[in-house]
Parts: structure tokens; sequence; C-alpha cells
């Protein structure tokens, strides 16, 4: 994936950092605070990031160039529409080319990460296991949950919890296994990280308690990617901050108000297409299209005569004006798609099939 025009210095570090788990626990919060840019949306509610967004950052660490590339990733769930199943092969994408993962679990875990862990299963890379919003918890509840990952995490294992969340580590069956690949006998290295199948569980690299949101051991867990991180030249030219292009974080940030602005299904029924982004010298002038599944979802997203629409629009604006640091005219209409989240011709359009 590197680029050939690129030169690599001298002892230059550079790779992949894949950030992982269930929804909710802060993925895209750690991200930002790792890249120090607002790439990833964030709201309370799970399953709002749909996308593998990466994030580019450039340094030298104690005399080491280096160039990480960050991937926040949809939280791990099982799909109930394609739009679901397209989220996860961008999972599956960062975990192949991953050279550290990281999984992010958080102090509120109920012993329930089976599917994240079915996923690692193969990972031959580094796994620094991260707890997150350690500032909602005490000392005694942080240490409890490292001793607990400690003795119940395993790679080439899965948790199964009874119901005293007392846990053990067992293996998989290889059957269940080899249908959750639609496959008749066990993956092929190709079709999954890493060149070859570990021998054995193994645990955790490393178990590193954190506050995404107020920073705390970020540090720490810098330093402990970059401990992990291989020589190679840079993939990306240094001025690159995002492999997304400005229409998608304009689409984002839209679509960010309305999980903020609208509850129940209708934030999960939306989706946002940025059809016009015209940069002018004074102002950038966006529009964009809000579709919806149905009829009712449309109304709920209007309001009484426009009156939701009009606050959401407000809101985006704002945020757009903030993140690209320019005026912008902001345009919306709000359409009916049946069905969109199970059309695979629409979702290849709105760039779920890339």
């Amino acid at each position: 994936m590197g680029s050939p025009d690129i030169q690599p210095p001298d002892g230059h570090k550079a790779g992949f950092v894949s950030i992982v788990g269930k929804p909710n626990v802060g993925k895209s919060t750690l991200m930002n605070q790792l890249v120090g840019e607002r790439l990833s949306i964030i709201t309370s509610k799970a399953q709002t990031t749909r996308h593998r967004i990466m994030g580019i950052m450039n340094g030298n660490h104690h005399g080491q160039p280096f160039q990480l590339v960050y991937s926040d990733t949809p939280g791990i769930i099982k799909p109930q529409y394609r739009l679901h199943e397209s989220m996860m092969n961008f999972v599956r994408g960062s975990l192949e080319d991953a050279d550290v993962i990281l999984f992010v679990t958080d102090i509120f875990e109920k012993h329930d990460e089976d599917d994240v862990i079915r996923r690692l299963k193969y990972a031959n890379v580094p796994i620094l296991l991260l707890i997150n919003k350690i500032d909602q918890a005490t000392d005694e509840q942080i240490e409890e949950k490292i001793r607990y990952w400690e003795e119940h995490f395993e790679i080439g294992g899965i948790v199964n919890a009874d119901d005293d969340d007392d846990a053990a580590v067992v293996d998989p069956d290889i059957d269940e296994l080899a249908a959750e690949h639609e496959l008749d006998e066990e993956p092929a290295p190709d079709d999954v990280p890493g060149t070859k199948v570990p021998t054995g569980p193994r645990k955790a690299t490393e178990i590193i308690p954190v506050s995404a949101l107020n920073g705390v051991n970020i540090d720490r867990l810098f330093d402990s990617i970059m401990a992990h991180l291989p020589n190679h030249p840079p993939y990306f030219p240094d001025d690159e901050l995002t492999d997304k292009p400005e229409r998608f974080f304009a689409s984002e940030i839209i679509r960010e108000k309305i999980f903020l602005n609208y509850k129940k299904e209708v934030p999960y029924s939306s989706e946002v297409i940025v059809h016009g982004f015209k940069e002018r010298d004074d102002m950038i002038v966006i529009s964009a299209d809000i579709l919806v599944e149905r009829p009712t979802q449309r109304a709920i997203l209007l309001g009484e005569k426009g009156n939701m629409i009009k606050k959401t629009g407000i809101m985006a604006r704002e945020e757009l004006e903030r993140f690209f640091a320019k005026k912008v005219f902001l345009e919306t209409h709000v359409r009916v798609e049946p069905d969109w989240r199970q059309k695979q011709q629409m979702l290849r359009r709105l760039g779920y099939d890339e």
C-alpha cells in the first residue's frame, strides 16, 4: 500500500493500528484522542460509526520518525441488515492489515465480548486490551477488571459467562467457526488476519486501563503502540490526515446531529448523501439528502412545520463551520428510500461495499 514516491527515512516506523470492540465502548473518542483531531462522530447511542475511518499521524518519538495509521471501526454486532454485514466487513478488513490491534472494552462490560474475541482468534499481531471509562470507576473496580481480563482473556478462546458472572475460557468448536466464515473447513490463512494459524491460545500483549475522554494513560498507550510498530516506510504522504474526502465528513457531521436529535429507530434508518460540495472564497455550499425508509420517519425528521429539521440543520451547519474553519451554507432535503439498508446497489452508492 506504500506509495513508490515516498522515500523512507532511516529507521522509520509505520503501521496500521486497528481499534475494535463492541458498540458504545468509546472507540471513536479514543481515535480522536490519539489522532488529536475530531475525525469520528460521537454520540451516546450505539452503532454510531458505520465506516472504517483512518486517521494518519506523523511524528518523531524519542528520535524515532513514525507514521501511525489508526482505524476507527464499527462496533462488532450480529448483522440484521446488509448494511450491518458491510459494516462488519470493514472490521474484518481492519484486522487483516493491522500491525497492532487495540481491543477496547470498558469498565461496564458484562462479560459478553464473545463476538469480538472470536474475530481476534487468528490475529498474529500484538493486541493491547484497553479498559476504557476508568474515570467513572474506583481504583478497586479498575483492579477488579484488570484481574478479570488477566484470568479470562485468551486469543484462540472465547469468554463464556454464567449466571454468577463467573467466566471460563474455552476453545470454540471448529464447526461453529467454519459456519461463521461460510466454509466447510477451517479458514485458510488468506481469509483471516495474519499469515498463519496460531498454534494455541495466548494472552493479550498488555492490558491498559484508560479514559479516552480525559486522556488518562493515553501517553502510556502511545508508548506501547510505538514499541510494537514495525520498521516500514510511510504509507501516506506526511501532509495527509485521513483517507476520507471532505464530503464524507460533511455527511457524517449531519448524521451525528440526527443521532443527537432523534430517538428510537429514526437515526438508525437514516443516511446522508452529500451531492453538492462547492468551496468558494467566502464559504462552502453544501447540499445533502437525508434518506429514511418510511414516510412516517420523514414526518418525524421534519417535525411540526419543519421545526426539527431546521434545528438539526442549524446544529450541523455550526459544527461544519468549526470543522472546516469556514462559513457554510447548508441545504438539506429529506426523502424516502424504502429498505435502503437491504439494497446492495444503494449500499454500494453510499460507500459500504468498497
